[in-house]
């Protein structure tokens, strides 16, 4: 058994020893600068200790408020298909609170033809700073249709963005056009005539309001 003095030194070497191994790396490193030498220490590694960054995702199911500055109504024939752009009405977050989509992004994408009216399809989503992401998403279907004929007032046509198609059925309803914009081709145009006259005298169209019609619902998560 150890003595009451061979204890004491003992505790004093044990202790010497617990301070020398917590101010040694300290000791290397000052030694190191005085010697102009660089310190051997381990480099610190942030994803060691937090892990590699986490894919941000908005689940399907979701929805995307959307508007169209364009105009104030869109009309199509229940046959055609039509491209549109709408901007997001609102900020998108998602789960964790992460912004994901900003207000103010273009969604691209196409009214297409759908039993009993027409449904609009996203494409592509662009960020107001251009870069651009694939998207699922889609409207309601929208069914609701009117038939237009000559007794129709043309004022219904105001303000509207037409489809190529329902545009060059109207004017022959109505002869010249002035006042509607068409949805043609790539993206959309104003025309000052469509076409003159013809023999049609009716036409089915789907009327779309697209505050109270085209808000979106994801189709499928959208990941960044």
């Amino acid at each position: 058994m150890l003595s009451q003095p061979a204890k004491s030194r003992l505790a004093t070497a044990i202790a010497l020893g617990m301070v020398s191994a917590t101010i040694a790396p300290f000791l290397a490193v000052s030694r190191a600068i005085a010697l102009d030498a660089p310190p051997t220490l381990q480099p610190f590694r942030t994803a060691q200790l937090f892990g590699q960054p986490a894919t941000v995702r908005i689940p399907a199911g979701t929805l995307i408020p959307v508007t169209y500055t364009e105009a104030e109504k869109i009309i199509v024939t229940p046959e055609e298909t039509a491209p549109v752009s709408l901007t997001t009405a609102a900020d998108v977050f998602s789960p964790a609170g992460t912004l994901v989509i900003p207000v103010g992004s273009e969604v691209e994408g196409e009214l297409r033809p759908v039993a009993g009216g027409t449904q609009f399809f996203a494409e592509t989503v662009i960020f107001p700073n251009g870069t651009e992401r694939a998207i699922e998403a889609s409207s309601d279907p929208i069914t609701d249709t009117e038939i237009i004929t000559e007794e129709t007032d043309p004022d219904i046509l105001r303000g509207a963005a037409i489809g190529a198609a329902a545009a060059a059925v109207l004017s022959e309803i109505f002869g010249d056009i002035d006042f509607i914009e068409v949805l043609a081709g790539a993206g959309l145009g104003v025309l000052a005539t469509i076409l003159f006259g013809g023999n049609e005298e009716e036409v089915e169209v789907v009327i779309i309001e697209p505050e109270d019609d085209l808000d979106l619902i994801l189709d499928a998560d959208f990941e960044l």
